[in-house]
């Protein structure tokens, strides 16, 4: 990887390691976190390590294909969340992002500062062309989140989420390097 650390002002994004196991594994204990969660909620640290060292796995390949960061303050080095490029369709130069924050940090900007670091890092770096996200049409925070950093809605999948609660729409958003970014 070209950088294996992010930044802004406030925040920086590193790969993942082993040692930010106990940060994730608490961060998947807050029901509201994982209230659109997709993977299955892990219960036990032994499943968190599981998913955990795939991340690992998959950031130390010679061509990475799905880039997971911690998120964390700059200054104090606080854990903030995980955020995730996963890089597919390499033809078509796409990738998709995704993120978890932990509740203490909503509503603060870092989501985000967080996304926009990702787009830079994608659109500069990686030269994709289209980076997506999809999240639930229930989602409210999520979706602020993609139209503040200028991601447009194409679309919406119906029942596509298998989520705690049952089968959920999905909204599909997307930007392209040649749109206008928000900051």
């Amino acid at each position: 990887m070209a950088h294996s650390t992010l930044q802004s002002d406030r925040i920086n994004l590193r790969l993942v390691f082993l040692s930010d196991l106990n940060a994730i594994h608490e961060l998947h204990l807050f029901p509201e976190v994982d209230e659109f969660n997709t993977l299955g909620i892990p219960t036990e640290i032994n499943e968190t390590r599981i998913v955990v060292d795939s991340w690992i796995y998959s950031n130390n390949k010679h061509q990475i294909e799905n880039y997971t960061f911690i998120i964390e303050e700059t200054k104090a080095k606080s854990f903030i969340g995980t955020i995730g490029l996963k890089l597919w369709n390499k033809k078509n130069n796409k990738g998709e992002v995704w993120y978890k924050i932990h509740p203490k940090y909503w509503n603060k900007g870092f989501a985000t500062e967080a996304v926009n670091l990702i787009l830079d890092y994608g659109f500069d770096e990686l030269n994709l062309h289209r980076i997506q996200a999809g999240c639930a049409v229930e989602n409210i925070a999520s979706i602020k989140v993609l139209e503040k950093v200028g991601m447009i809605k194409e679309g919406r999948g119906r029942k596509v989420l298998p989520l705690k609660n049952g089968w959920s729409d999905n909204f599909e958003y997307s930007i392209l390097e040649t749109d206008p970014r928000k900051k």
